[in-house]
């Protein structure tokens, strides 16, 4: 009687070891399709910023091309992130979409760049680019974190006198995704 109660025993305990491998994915979220991240608000947001800034800036504009520097951390002001990189390259993409001129930074040698920070202007070279490209304006901005929102505060600056001629508040939401977008574990 022994053995049937083992066999049946190891019988089990193979079936229970095959439907857990069969299971494996069943405790693992889904891979996001294209149709489940193309929901993501992110763009949205960082668009509708962009959005706000050129309705206040529209009656000071004068034609000349505008300079997007790299959103920052403002607590580290020389440090920035995936996060920050990104609003700045959609900032600068809605800007152009609306018909801007919009200066590619990513191909000037004279930009302090820091590896995994972007394309972080020093207050000095400001002065020195926004002239070569008589550029009206530098859209600047910082993010800030806490438990449970990144705020965001984008300006569009003149250089030479600093004057803020538009500025935007916004907030995204301190989640998975935008934790991995911040360098921080999910």
């Amino acid at each position: 009687m022994m053995p049937k109660v083992l066999l049946i025993g190891g019988l089990a305990t193979i079936a229970l070891l095959t439907g857990c491998a069969y299971n494996d994915n069943v405790n693992r979220a889904p891979e996001p399709s294209y149709a489940s991240v193309d929901k993501s608000e992110f763009i949205a947001a960082n668009y509708r910023a962009a959005d706000a800034l050129m309705e206040q800036f529209k009656s000071q504009a004068y034609g000349g091309p505008l300079i997007v520097a790299t959103v920052v951390n403002i607590d580290l002001l020389e440090q920035s992130s995936t996060l920050g990189r990104l609003i700045s390259e959609q900032v600068s993409a809605r800007f152009s979409q609306r018909g801007f001129s919009v200066v590619e930074m990513k191909f000037r040698s004279n930009v302090y760049m820091k590896k995994s920070a972007g394309e972080l202007l020093l207050t000095r070279e400001i002065n020195e680019i926004a002239r070569s490209h008589d550029a009206q304006a530098v859209i600047v901005g910082t993010y800030g974190t806490s438990g449970e929102a990144v705020f965001i505060n984008m300006k569009i600056v003149q250089p030479g006198n600093n004057i803020i001629v538009a500025a935007y508040d916004y907030v995204l939401p301190y989640n998975s995704e935008t934790r991995v977008m911040l360098g921080r574990a999910k």
